[in-house]
């Protein structure tokens, strides 16, 4: 009966799988590959939940990351030895199917994308300026068409660079990187205060935002009072506002709210919140939206210190984690009925029977592909 099944059902079949699950499918027959091949193609990634992929801050005893599936509610081990040997990696998010990565154990800035589960990686070329610990930002230029692999542009803000005459200096210069012609170019400049900013206190987290006026790249900084600094990507214009309760939040992160700039923290004492900023851009924060106590008391275990606790977003979900091993809790959109919603997510101690390590680790949400992308050719 399943050799007589036309394409047109067996697509409609493995909508309903999820990448895992897909990939043993395909490994069945050549007409199930075939078949399998032809559906990645015409799969768009915002119609399925986001996968959580936790990836060690240390390589402990192999190089690997574990991936939570949303649908199955299952963990993975994913192996990473396809990255280079010598190379330590962090990521800084996701571009559609791919995640963005820094070199870690560089001096200055390399960057690279990678697709964990067709095991592809490549660096992006090298900077025409040298810098340290610059602020990044992604643009993805079809925000309204998403797929696998879209077209984007990184900008790269900021760091450390060498002085002229010795020594280092702020690097005052914005680069770009259009993955469309694989280069960067300069493309703008900043005051040496906000130089300082990006380059101190400014983790390389970031929110884009797209409005009728324009593309702002957002960043919020590290150290109290909490601020937000904001780049008009047309304009090249720079600007710093505040955020509610900026000098008693114990964490923050910006993420996308309803299309718009949000943000999520927590004070000591007090449960985690989220603003919406104003459609006007006015610099106006409203609160929209509160975890329920009992799951950050969850989250904390029984604790009320918020310090620790880290944030990943995308369009639809933002992700709290703490170390791996650990639950998280998660507020998940429903495009349905236009509502977020708080749910708890079991932390992994074992993957097939072997107890894995607890750990600190850097978690990014994206939308997994079985499909290769020529970008890595």
């Amino acid at each position: 009966m399943w050799n007589n099944l036309s394409f047109d059902v067996l697509s409609f079949i493995f909508s309903f799988l999820s990448p895992d699950s897909l990939a043993r499918a395909r490994s069945t027959c050549k007409n199930w590959h075939t078949c399998g091949s032809n559906f990645i193609t015409q799969f768009k990634p915002h119609e399925s939940k986001p996968w959580f992929l936790a990836l060690p801050i240390r390589s402990y005893q192999k190089s690997c990351c574990y991936a939570h599936n949303p649908i199955t509610n299952n963990w993975f081990e994913i192996f990473l030895d396809f990255f280079p040997f010598t190379t330590t990696l962090k990521p800084i998010g996701p571009i559609g199917s791919l995640i963005l990565l820094r070199v870690t154990n560089s001096t200055t800035l390399q960057l690279a994308l990678c697709n964990p589960f067709t095991r592809q990686f490549k660096y992006l070329p090298k900077l025409h300026v040298s810098r340290t610990n610059p602020a990044c930002g992604v643009v993805i230029l079809e925000p309204n068409n998403f797929c696998y692999f879209p077209n984007f542009r990184i900008y790269v803000a900021g760091g450390m660079s060498e002085a002229k005459h010795g020594g280092a200096t702020y690097e005052q210069t914005v680069e770009m990187y259009d993955s469309c012609v694989d280069t960067w170019k300069i493309v703008g400049s900043m005051l040496v205060e906000f130089s300082i900013r990006l380059t101190v206190w400014t983790p390389n987290e970031n929110v884009c935002v797209e409005r009728t006026k324009g593309t702002t790249l957002y960043w919020v900084t590290s150290a109290r009072a909490y601020s937000v600094i904001g780049f008009d990507v047309g304009n090249s214009c720079w600007r710093e506002f505040g955020v509610p309760l900026g000098d008693k939040l114990e964490f923050a992160n910006l993420v996308r709210w309803n299309g718009g700039l949000g943000l999520v923290g927590g004070t000591c004492g007090g449960n985690v919140c989220v603003w919406e900023m104003s459609e006007e851009g006015d610099d106006k924060w409203c609160l929209v939206n509160e975890m329920p106590v009992e799951l950050g008391l969850r989250l904390l275990c029984g604790k009320r210190n918020w310090e620790g606790v880290k944030c990943v977003s995308d369009e639809d979900a933002i992700c709290l984690y703490r170390e791996f091993g650990f639950g998280m809790v998660i507020c998940r959109k429903d495009r349905d009925l236009g509502k977020w919603e708080w749910i708890w997510v079991d932390g992994c101690g074992y993957i097939k029977g072997k107890k894995v390590l607890i750990c600190p680790i850097r978690g990014v949400l994206v939308h997994p592909t079985l499909a290769s992308s020529s970008f890595f050719l």
